[in-house]
């Protein structure tokens, strides 16, 4: 919680001294009693004692001014919400590698599921593109609200040959400045990223420029990238023999865990693994949480005035049933 405006707090030091001021009032009270040489006198002009109750009625009187105070200084609560205006950009993964069958149906048939149900569940604000990428990035949809677009980009998806990690990163970052309500941060500035580049990959990049140059442009324009390992280390796939055409070979395709990792701790992002359908699909779920927030200030003043009304109500309340007066 902050307030708005904190000078006004200063008037606190009033009700101190007014705490003092009956502290001192209190001590001078006792010191006039002990005047009675009688006792039993004191007793007859005053014989009933309000004792803690008149404490009582005056700690809530000074605890009715106090949040009053803090009324007038502004309260407001702090909050994070994700940014309205956000991007995006989910970066697929279609080698053929993707074909393997160690995530039910196929690990690119779960990437497809996944991202669906993502589009289904995410914030209408946000802008949402779509990136395949095997030996060659294609930018599939740039970032838009258009939830059918994406949608259907998503689901024609088909696998081809080798892996162009790197320019699948640059193609991203190009669809990021394409998008509507692109805003980009200044690297190094701490502020939070509006954009998001989530990578679903499962292999070693093979062809294309090295993920390190790709990782310098993403940094230099203040795009985080989270990262997606889809796989086991046990994958296998089967595809045609580079070596004997029109004959088929089977291969390993273990996910390739460290690359992925790599790229997501060098621009500031997110590293998952997902080795089924069910943890894929948590891992889309939490994607809204990578954009970024926006910190706002809620406004509480009506809680601090109300809770000071409901004080003053049970001080007067307190008054008229013990000394049969308001304070």
């Amino acid at each position: 919680m902050r307030f708005v405006d904190p000078a006004r707090l200063w008037l606190l030091l009033g009700v101190a001294v007014m705490a003092v001021g009956y502290v001192f009032a209190q001590r001078r009270r006792g010191r006039y009693a002990v005047r009675f040489s009688d006792t039993s006198l004191l007793d007859t002009v005053a014989p009933r004692h309000p004792g803690f109750r008149r404490h009582v009625v005056a700690i809530f009187f000074l605890a009715v001014a106090s949040v009053m105070i803090l009324a007038v200084a502004g309260p407001a609560r702090t909050e994070k919400i994700p940014r309205e205006h956000a991007t995006v950009v989910l970066t697929i993964d279609t080698s053929l590698s993707m074909g393997a069958t160690d995530v039910d149906p196929s690990r690119i048939d779960a990437a497809k599921q996944a991202a669906l149900t993502f589009l289904d569940k995410a914030p209408s604000t946000l802008d949402i593109g779509l990136v395949s990428f095997s030996g060659i990035p294609v930018v599939r949809v740039v970032p838009t609200r258009d939830r059918a677009v994406v949608a259907a980009s998503i689901r024609s998806l088909q696998l081809g040959e080798a892996t162009a990690t790197g320019d699948a990163i640059f193609a991203s970052l190009d669809a990021i400045k394409a998008a509507p309500d692109a805003s980009q941060v200044e690297p190094g500035s701490g502020a939070n990223p509006a954009a998001v580049i989530v990578l679903l990959s499962d292999g070693t990049p093979t062809v294309g420029r090295s993920v390190d140059s790709a990782v310098a442009a993403a940094n230099q324009a203040g795009v985080p990238i989270s990262t997606v390992s889809l796989g086991t280390a046990n994958g296998r796939v089967t595809i045609n023999d580079p070596n004997s055409p029109g004959n088929k070979v089977t291969v390993d395709v273990p996910v390739d865990e460290k690359t992925l990792s790599d790229i997501a701790k060098a621009t500031g992002g997110k590293f998952f693994t997902a080795k089924s359908t069910a943890e894929l699909a948590s891992v889309y779920n939490g994607i809204g949480t990578a954009v970024g927030f926006e910190t706002v200030d809620r406004d509480i003043t009506d809680w601090f005035i109300g809770g000071a009304l409901a004080l003053a109500a049970i001080t007067g309340l307190f008054s008229l049933a013990w000394f049969q007066r308001l304070p």
